[in-house]
């Protein structure tokens, strides 16, 4: 074939060689050709005999003379042509056939095959190119020539298509990092009451003002954002993180401390090193990803409001936002897309940074605060401690693969109220009932002190610094807190062990705080109705001392602002004397 280059497929001259090998393998050596091909050749012998051509075209074979791809092709174009007359058209694809048998001239002996090759196949459904009129017409050779190319062309191919495109989506599904963005709830989660009753049908309401609802109901005003603030530990991302999981949404994190206060802009180049660039291709990935997307920016107090102020847009009825994507700026549009958009923060930061917000994103959210007790839902936020903590004790993390109406009835006969074993769902034994029991009772009394603590951790964090009597409190009640207690309770403990639990955790807290861990452990005392004589002199000195600072101006205070406030002190001591 290279020394007589005859057009045709790899496996053609495959099929060709393997027929030639059994061909000459035979005594006497004969080629076989089916009829089809003989009348091709008698019918062009018969059509340039009448044209008295006949012989013009069997001296331009021998004029070529071992020239065979030239000869071929010449034989080939005379057979096409003839071939493009009605009555020969269906005799098209003997043609090589034809070319073969021409070329042989009678040199080796010939073989002609009288079997009909074609057949027809009739009432058949469905749609296909080659069924016309419900009938699929059939060519026994071309239907194995057909066969052998799909087996020896088309698959391997295919095969190849597979591995290179598995390639490509392997290499970029690594340089994306889309595995990082799938929704994975920690198994540790508990869908406990408040979440069921309150904070699932509020960000509900949310999530189909931003993506719509099924039914008559939906909106066509897509808009909103769902903020959600709370002091660490409360679960914000956990929550959302199995909303996203729930709803089938890419959860697209973005971490606000890793951005920083000096970006200002959603351009992955301008961002100041290297971990905010990459949140910032997290952002812009998300919004080309587009469907099916929750983009949540959390622990947004540490980020610039001037960077928050990007998402108005997104967040109105317009829904959209101008982005970057490889170096090129685009004009997202999320109008009738499922797409939502979720940010988490600490409105209530130790530091005393000021939790700042623009306002006309504020306008546009939703705000909730987990860390707060919503009307009428004490009882349940009260709860939420004790089922959030299930997974933390060995003795009632069972309980979190069960039934939760079981747990209620023990929190319930821990409280003192009525108990029956039938309206269990498992069959707890005598044993495991009295241990289970006995821990919630333990659990309920570091509940309670973690609960007051989370009340006046909020309302300490509320108050403005010129107003406050007394120095701000630091210590949290969350989520967090009481799973690292309860993992301490056992049945066997007494109230004096129990105390200790308490009073070693939050003594460890406040050693981090970055100052004020005496005071803070005083207001934990008063909190606890357990501060001694001596600790209730103490702290009274402190909130004095505390208020006679404030009332001089403070440690940054000029020498001028101090003596001011010790003549306003001396007008007030002399108008009380007068009094």
């Amino acid at each position: 074939m290279s020394q007589f280059p005859i057009a045709c497929q790899p496996y053609q001259q495959a099929q060709a060689a393997e027929y030639l090998s059994l061909a000459l393998g035979c005594s006497p050596i004969e080629f076989s050709f089916s009829k089809y091909a003989r009348t091709l050749f008698d019918s062009l012998q018969t059509q340039l005999e009448k044209a008295h051509m006949w012989g013009d075209f069997n001296r331009s074979q021998q004029n070529l003379g071992d020239r065979l791809a030239q000869r071929w092709l010449l034989v080939e174009n005379w057979l096409t042509g003839m071939c493009s007359l009605p009555e020969f058209s269906a005799l098209a694809t003997y043609i090589p056939e034809a070319v073969a048998l021409t070329l042989l001239d009678n040199r080796v002996a010939a073989r002609f095959s009288e079997v009909d090759l074609h057949f027809t196949v009739t009432q058949l459904m469905g749609e296909h190119p080659r069924i016309q009129d419900r009938a699929l017409t059939l060519s026994l050779d071309d239907y194995f020539g057909r066969m052998r190319k799909h087996r020896k062309v088309f698959i391997p191919a295919y095969h190849r298509y597979q591995e290179l495109r598995q390639n490509v989506l392997n290499q970029q599904r690594k340089n994306l990092r889309l595995h990082e963005f799938k929704a994975r709830p920690l198994s540790s989660f508990v869908r406990n009451k408040l979440i069921n009753d309150v904070y699932l049908p509020i960000i509900g309401d949310n999530m189909a003002k931003q993506i719509g609802a099924l039914g008559e109901g939906k909106r066509t005003d897509l808009m909103g954002l769902l903020l959600m603030i709370s002091p660490p530990g409360y679960g914000k991302t956990t929550l959302m993180e199995y909303i996203a999981n729930r709803l089938g949404l890419i959860f697209m994190k973005i971490n606000g401390p890793a951005l920083g206060h000096d970006v200002l802009s959603l351009d992955p180049e301008q961002a100041p090193n290297a971990t905010a660039r990459q949140e910032l291709e997290k952002l812009n990935l998300a919004l080309e990803m587009g469907n099916n997307v929750m983009l949540y920016v959390d622990d947004i107090q540490h980020t610039n409001p001037e960077f928050l102020q990007k998402f108005i847009s997104l967040c109105d009825g317009t829904r959209r936002i101008e982005g970057v994507w490889k170096g090129k700026t685009k004009t997202y549009d999320m109008r009738g897309k499922k797409f939502c958009v979720v940010m988490a923060g600490n409105p209530y930061t130790e530091s005393g940074d000021v939790f700042r917000i623009p306002d006309m994103l504020a306008n546009r959210a939703d705000i909730y605060n987990l860390g707060e007790v919503l009307g009428g839902m004490e009882e349940a936020f009260a709860l939420s401690y004790i089922e959030n903590s299930l997974t933390s004790n060995p003795v009632l993390a069972p309980l979190a693969l069960r039934d939760m109406n079981d747990l209620y009835q023990f929190v319930d006969k821990a409280m003192g109220k009525p108990f029956s074993n039938n309206n269990l769902s498992y069959n707890y034994s005598d044993a495991e009932i009295n241990e289970i029991v006995a821990v919630i009772e333990r659990i309920i009394i570091m509940r309670d002190t973690v609960l007051k603590v989370n009340q006046q951790y909020i309302a300490s964090a509320a108050q403005s610094d010129k107003y406050r009597t007394e120095p701000s409190f630091k210590l949290q009640g969350s989520y967090r807190n009481m799973n690292k207690l309860s993992e301490k309770i056992s049945s066997v403990m007494n109230p004096a062990e129990v105390r200790r639990i308490l009073d070693d955790h939050y003594l460890g807290e406040a050693q981090l705080l970055t100052h004020g861990a005496e005071e803070n452990l005083l207001k934990l005392a008063e909190i606890r109705d357990l501060m001694s004589p001596t600790e209730e002199t103490r702290w009274q000195q402190i909130k004095h001392d505390f208020m006679r600072n404030k009332a001089l101006g403070g440690d940054n205070a000029e020498v001028g602002d101090r003596v001011v406030a010790q003549l306003a002190d001396l007008v007030e001591s002399v108008q009380a004397l007068g009094k």
